[in-house]
């Protein structure tokens, strides 16, 4: 499982022009699925996304983690992050789950950071969507629970 984690100051995400999920302060988190991904790489990536400490301090040092600042969770399903450029000129996505393997992890995601009491929004997954966000810093960083 892979995430992108963006540290934002607010973010949503739209299908058909509609807002499906909206936050303020907290992270904007692009999550793809893989093949033979199980719930310890879904639980993996969610503790780590809730319990990084990269919000800054007063003195504007990393020091803060989500639950800190009681920030918030945009969730969109990305499974373009298993595109493989190596070969040719089109990614193959060989890699990402299908949707009724990834679909479920997805909702599992988003489920358990609002377990974790953490307010979760969420895009549609398998759905075009546009994400509008303001990058905070900007802090952007790459999870992979293969390299846990």
């Amino acid at each position: 499982m892979k995430a992108v984690l963006q540290r934002v100051s607010r973010a949503e995400v739209r299908v058909d022009g509609n807002v499906t999920g909206q936050i303020g302060r907290g992270f904007l988190v692009l999550l793809g699925v893989s093949v033979g991904d199980t719930d310890t790489d879904l639980n993996w990536i969610v503790e780590k996304i809730i319990h990084l400490r990269i919000f800054p301090n007063d003195a504007g040092k990393f020091d803060r983690s989500l639950l800190d600042i009681n920030g918030q969770v945009l969730v969109v399903s990305q499974f373009t992050l298993f595109g493989d450029c190596r070969k040719g000129r089109r990614p193959g996505f060989t890699e990402a789950a299908p949707p009724e393997i990834a679909d479920p992890f997805f909702q599992k995601a988003v489920a358990a950071f609002q377990a974790k009491g953490i307010p979760t929004q969420a895009g549609i997954f398998g759905a075009m969507m546009e994400v509008e966000l303001i990058n905070d810093g900007p802090v952007t960083l790459l999870l992979d629970s293969r390299m846990a």
